[in-house]
């Protein structure tokens, strides 16, 4: 699932719009719609996006053979 659709989805479990969250984030909604659509978001990006829906988000590598998250 790429990120785009996961912040979809969180918006829709925080009952919030793409221009609520836009708001939060000091952007317009057709900025972040945009941005949504291409789903190229940074680490940095991500993390605004994440505090400002009230989540936290983590990004790791996972080891194949041995499951250890990096």
């Amino acid at each position: 699932m790429g990120m785009a659709k996961k912040i979809r989805v969180v918006l829709l479990e925080r009952n919030m719009t793409i221009k609520e969250l836009a708001e939060k984030l000091g952007t317009n909604g057709n900025n972040l719609s945009n941005k949504l659509a291409r789903d190229n978001f940074p680490e940095k990006e991500l993390v605004q996006i994440a505090d400002a829906l009230g989540c936290d988000f983590e990004a790791d590598f996972v080891l194949r053979d041995t499951g250890k998250r990096i």
